[in-house]
């Protein structure tokens, strides 16, 4: 069996990466695509490599003699790159393609040897590479049967996002038999060709070909095995993260991303924190029917946000601002602040991170981080404190303080004279009921309190950016609502606020589902030897490492052999070299993952 690539392209959508080099010669992770899979074809024993080149080819062919690769090796020019496509290119090697069996390569792709193996070890002699669509991914689909037959070939024109669920991405390998290009494609391929011209795609002849009684061509489908198109700067950003050489490297930078996981495929994310029962399927099929007005149009200001919130959580306007996420609060809020400040650690360390001045830290003696309204008040008592931060339910910890206890440190506070912030982004996952403080009659008593609420960990909306501050302290809140823009929120956030009072019967239900879940998950938990569990309020549970393994390595080693990412508690907490991690609570179906997968590492 042969090899053939196509190089020919000019590769413009990388821009200056491409100025004088071929799209192949691009490097991730230091080493070029064309140079990772010549190794990787070179290391599967095929008989030759043809190599179809065009743009900056005989820069191309020098390097390629560089590499030092052994199997033989044959070029074929395409000169009008510019003017052509690669249904030219392929009609150019269609000689070497009726001489013997033949997988066939775009060359800019990146893929795990495992990919490659998916064809050479598969029987049936024609196979397209298919995975199932997601949405990073671009160019021509097809649509199978159960039986692998392609039933029909999706180019971008005739793309139907209405039928996402339906399609499969070409991943634009190929293996044809001799037999098959001598029969079929390249005789389809050659009348395709002089009936409309070279500027087309090769995939369109598999296209017809696929419409033939008997087509010859299956599709196999990949399962969970990485590969990446590499078009633009943003691809090549996501496939040197994918692909990194080094395996604590490649957590290191999915774990600096902060987010923008839908371009991995398979990850399922267990380190950020969201509702998974909510929003209901209607609330998201309303944003859905506005979407063309929301997008084309602008939201509305401060005021009119402040408005729709305080009516969604009961307070009265001048006491509630509206923030791009609760980050954008805390960063402004806590840039108000003066003097010292009293921090629980470990805690969320967005607040500390913010806060230049002196931090009073306490951090509780109990080997489970459980602390209590009067440990804090003993504690803090002659410290001295000019304002005091609570995160409650704690994260990570999951230590709760409940609401009456709450309420004696608010009435500490007040009389100490001291700022008290209380973050309560997951006082819903609670099992306390009524246990928020974003009442009216607390928040006017108590001018001295400031109480933060992410929308998006508990509403199960982070794209949206969405937190809220409440205050009877009008004179910060005012001065909060001047220092973020002025269209600090955009109008899908907008118009979530306007809808999702409605949706309050299916907002209860979905915590009790999440409470629920939360408890068979720490059920689960505890029944794996070598980890504890402790007891949480929140939408996610901190383990405690016992077996020896280090949270670092168990973090690397979910990711890398399950596609699970979890929270490593390593760089949070520091005391006696004990090992944590966070487990966000999702669904049963992806908890049970990850406690199969928990399992698999840890007995």
């Amino acid at each position: 069996m042969q090899a053939v690539i196509l190089a020919a392209g000019m590769g413009k959508r990388l821009k200056e990466l491409t100025q004088n080099n071929t799209k192949c010669m691009v490097k991730v992770n230091g080493v070029s695509l064309i140079e990772r899979m010549l190794r990787q074809i070179e290391s599967r024993n095929l008989s030759r490599v043809v190599i179809v080149v065009g743009y900056e080819g005989q820069k191309l062919i020098e390097y390629i003699e560089t590499l030092g690769i052994k199997t033989p090796i044959e070029y074929v020019d395409n000169p009008i790159y510019d003017k052509t496509n690669n249904i030219y290119s392929l009609a150019l090697a269609k000689e070497y393609l009726c001489e013997e069996d033949t997988l066939l390569f775009e060359s800019d792709l990146i893929f795990e040897d495992s990919v490659m193996d998916e064809l050479l070890n598969d029987s049936r002699e024609t196979l397209a590479l298919v995975d199932k669509y997601e949405s990073w991914m671009d160019g021509t689909c097809v649509k199978l049967a159960e039986d692998d037959t392609i039933e029909a070939f999706v180019p971008g024109k005739k793309f139907k996002f209405n039928e996402i669920q339906n399609y499969y991405k070409t991943v634009n390998i190929y293996k044809f038999s001799k037999h098959f290009s001598e029969t079929c494609y390249v005789p389809f391929l050659e009348a395709y060709s002089s009936a409309l011209g070279n500027n087309e795609y090769y995939e369109q002849v598999l296209r017809v070909i696929t419409m033939l009684d008997d087509p010859e061509i299956k599709a196999k489908r990949l399962s969970g095995q990485l590969w990446y198109e590499i078009d633009d700067i943003q691809d090549l950003d996501i496939a040197t993260s994918m692909f990194a050489p080094d395996d604590e490297e490649r957590v290191t930078l999915l774990q600096n991303r902060y987010g923008g996981y839908w371009r991995y495929p398979k990850l399922i994310d267990f380190c950020y924190l969201v509702n998974p029962y909510f929003p209901p399927q209607k609330l998201i099929d309303e944003i859905k029917a506005n979407f063309e007005k929301l997008l084309t149009q602008y939201p509305s200001g401060m005021q009119v946000n402040s408005l729709i919130a305080s009516k969604n959580f009961n307070v009265h306007q001048e006491n509630i601002v509206v923030g791009n996420g609760a980050a954008e609060l805390i960063k402004s809020l806590v840039g108000k602040l003066e003097g010292k400040i009293g921090i629980v650690r470990p805690t969320f360390e967005e607040y500390p991170n913010r806060y230049l001045s002196e931090q009073i830290v306490y951090v509780p003696e109990d080997e489970n981080f459980v602390y209590s309204a009067e440990d804090l008040i003993g504690y803090f008592e002659d410290k001295e404190i000019d304002n005091l931060l609570i995160i409650n339910p704690d994260n990570p910890t999951g230590n709760y303080i409940p609401k009456k206890d709450l309420m004696e440190i608010v009435a500490w506070t007040k009389k100490k004279d001291i700022k008290l912030i209380v973050d309560e982004s997951f006082v819903d996952f609670s099992v306390e009921n009524n246990s928020t403080l974003i009442e009216q009659k607390i928040i006017d008593a108590n001018k001295h309190l400031y109480v933060m609420k992410s929308i998006s960990k508990c509403y199960g909306v982070p794209g949206l950016r969405l937190g809220i501050l409440v205050s009877s302290d009008v004179e910060m809140i005012t001065t909060l609502k001047k220092d973020v823009a002025i269209w600090n929120i955009n109008s899908f956030a907008e118009f979530y606020l306007q809808i999702e009072e409605k949706y309050n019967k299916d907002y209860m239900e979905a915590l009790i589902k999440i409470k629920s879940e939360r408890a068979r998950f720490i059920k689960l938990l505890r029944e794996i030897p070598g980890i504890r569990v402790n007891d949480s309020q929140a939408n996610y549970v901190m383990v405690e490492i016992t077996n020896g393994l280090t949270a670092k390595e168990l973090t690397k080693r979910l990711y890398l052999k399950y596609s699970l990412f979890i929270k490593d508690l390593s760089g949070k907490i520091h005391r006696d070299n004990r090992q944590f991690i966070r487990l966000a609570v999702r669904n049963s179906e992806d908890n049970n993952k990850l406690v199969k997968a928990l399992k698999n590492e840890l007995l």
